[in-house]
């Protein structure tokens, strides 16, 4: 069974896959499609664990400026359109190091909010070092798309509790 995140919309339950996420922002970053998936579906299991959440009450705030994760959040929220999506790099945690310092997630429904973390071993060094690296060669653009494949397996592979943790408050 393909695992989907749903909201409500004008009395509609509308469900999401990662495929869904994926056609809507297209091939280039499916890792960071993969990321947003997950901290949606961690965000709503604590923020409404009895119904999907409404579609247009989802705010993201992320030191996170991949465009996938923009996109998958845009996809399922239209958080983007509706000025309800913030990159803010205020939001990094430089003390978790440089491979998990931008992975840091606000998802507010209402007037709660919960704050999540990337876990450990899914993010590699190796690709933090590509994904930064400015002018790559076609060899090397050719194996970040190898890496950011991989990434998302990693991160959908995993429920996403065992994925993001609920940051300290």
């Amino acid at each position: 069974m393909t695992e989907t995140i749903e909201v409500q919309e004008r009395g509609r339950t509308i469900a999401y896959s990662f495929d869904d996420m994926l056609k809507y922002h297209g091939p280039g970053s499916p890792g960071g499609v993969a990321a947003a998936f997950k901290v949606l579906q961690r965000a709503f299991s604590i923020l409404s664990p009895d119904e999907p959440p409404q579609r247009r009450e989802v705010a993201v705030r992320t030191a996170f400026g991949g465009p996938g994760a923009r996109d998958g959040f845009e996809a399922v929220t239209r958080a983007v359109s509706g000025e309800r999506f913030t990159l803010d790099p205020g939001l990094a945690r430089p003390e978790r190091g440089r491979v998990l310092e931008r992975f840091v997630f606000e998802v507010s429904l209402a007037e709660r909010s919960v704050t999540l973390l990337l876990r450990e071993g899914f993010v590699t060094e190796e690709f933090i070092d590509l994904a930064r690296k400015d002018g790559r060669s076609e060899q090397e653009e050719a194996h970040l798309d190898v890496l950011k494949a991989e990434l998302a397996a990693r991160l959908m592979a995993g429920a996403a509790a065992d994925v993001y943790d609920l940051a300290d408050p």
